[in-house]
Formats: structure tokens, sequence, C-alpha cells
């Protein structure tokens, strides 16, 4: 393999979902009951925590996602502007079941150790040479039961 080779691609931040009105209402129900129950038992600052996070969630719902820059070259795995050098990843997994191929690194990062991204489909075979090249561990990693829950409420 050509040690000054490199791969690259770029996808989306996340898959982009569309939410009807009714989503929206829903959200904005919640929040207002469950606040105004804390406010009634004089849990003011969860109250006050339920409508932050309330208009958080509609904010981040209304966000379009970025395009992200991926590359994988001599150094390690490069997402954006922040290199992960192949030392550092403890182990890669290449989820190939679906039409939308995700790469997944255990990283030593102690929040959020396990990272997901999208991979060009015509690039599945070229990004796993690299990694088994750069002596990076091949180990079945799954999507945290958080990214489930996630989905499962339509983020």
């Amino acid at each position: 393999m050509d040690p000054n080779r490199k791969l690259e691609w770029t996808a989306l931040e996340y898959e982009e979902k569309e939410r009807g009105n009714d989503w929206f209402w829903a959200l904005g129900v919640i929040v207002v009951a469950s606040s105004i129950t804390s406010f009634i038992y004089k849990n003011y600052f969860f109250g006050l925590f339920l409508i932050i996070g309330g208009f958080l969630l509609t904010l981040f719902a209304i966000k379009k996602p970025d395009l992200v820059f991926y590359e994988v070259n001599e150094k390690g795995l490069k997402i954006r502007n922040r290199l992960f050098p192949y030392k550092n990843i403890k182990a890669f997994w290449i989820k190939r079941d679906t039409d939308k191929p995700t790469l997944f690194i255990k990283s030593e990062r102690l929040f959020m150790p396990i990272i997901s991204m999208p991979i060009d489909p015509t690039l599945v075979e070229e990004v796993h040479n690299f990694m088994t090249f750069n002596e990076v561990k091949e180990e079945e990693i799954k999507e945290h039961v958080s990214e489930k829950i996630m989905e499962f409420l339509d983020f």
C-alpha cells in the first residue's frame, strides 16, 4: 500500500429528518405540562431545566446538518480538522449490512469513545485496508443505546 495515498469523502453530520408541526406541538405540550407540574410541586429548578431543555431540543430539531470532511491517510483518521492517529484508535468496525455503510472507531477518549461516521460505499474496502495495514484491531462495535433511543424519538 502506498504510504502517501489518502482517501477523502464528505458526508452530512447526521441524517436530516423532516418534522411536522405535530412533532413540535407534542414537544411543546410535554415541556409545558412537565414544567407546570414541577412548579406546582415547588421544584422550580427542575421546571426551569425542562423549559431550557425543550428550547434547546427545538433549536437542534430545526438546525440543518453540516457537511463533514473525512480523510484516512498515513497518519490516521481525520474528521474535520481533528486527527485521530492510528496509535490512539483502539479498534474499528465497518457496518456493511445497510445501503449506508458506517465506520465505527473506538478511541482513547473518555467522553464518547465510540465515534461513528458514514462511509462512501465505494470506499469501504479501501478504508478497511488502510485500518488493517496500520495494525488497527478489527472488533465488532455497535452503536450506543442512546443513539438508538434518539433515532426512535425521531432525532
